[in-house]
């Protein structure tokens, strides 16, 4: 039994190729030497519409899974990308579905930000509006932003430029030091 502190990876992105997933994927091979266990959450596409109604006990299976990994978590590392000027509807979703519930409550999280160069802002702000909203802790010296292009991920799905590597190795370290 690992007694490493658990980062939860959340991924905005549905595309199982996307830069926003080799980022994570990347996160959980470096987790190891972050003195970290990184867990991916996989649940995205099975969350139900956010209903106020249906945010009661019982919760749905889906949401309810969703809560119990971010209360066993020490902290969040988030990577998503930016439709249409903010979050993709499906991430602000699963965000939606965190307001009602108190594990995200002083819990430490942080963003990376793989878009382009001039891109991703928009995402980052309603990112920082619904985690404030939550009662997150941001933790802004984990945030980073690591503008990616698929040239920068190698053969094995990971990133393979040692800078990106290295930041992102640097913001899983800062988040288990927030959590701890």
């Amino acid at each position: 039994m690992s007694t490493s502190p658990v980062i939860l990876l959340l991924s905005g992105s549905l595309r199982a190729a996307s830069t926003n997933e080799a980022v994570l994927r990347t996160a959980h091979a470096l987790a190891p030497s972050a003195g970290v266990e990184a867990v991916h959450y996989a649940g995205l596409a099975r969350l139900p519409h956010f209903n106020p109604d249906d945010d009661t006990d019982p919760l749905p299976a889906p949401v309810a899974e969703l809560r119990a990994a971010i209360d066993r978590a020490a902290g969040i590392l988030i990577c998503t990308p930016e439709y249409a000027g903010s979050l993709p509807g499906s991430f602000k979703n699963l965000l939606d579905w965190t307001v009602g519930g108190t594990e995200v409550n002083d819990k430490p999280v942080a963003w990376i930000n793989a878009a382009t160069q001039g891109r991703g802002h928009g995402a980052e702000a309603a990112l920082r509006t619904v985690l404030d909203y939550t009662g997150a802790q941001v933790v802004d010296r984990a945030c980073a932003r690591l503008p990616l292009d698929r040239s920068m991920i190698a053969s094995d799905g990971l990133l393979s430029d040692p800078a990106a590597r290295h930041r992102l190795g640097e913001s899983l370290g800062l988040l288990a030091a927030a959590g701890a």
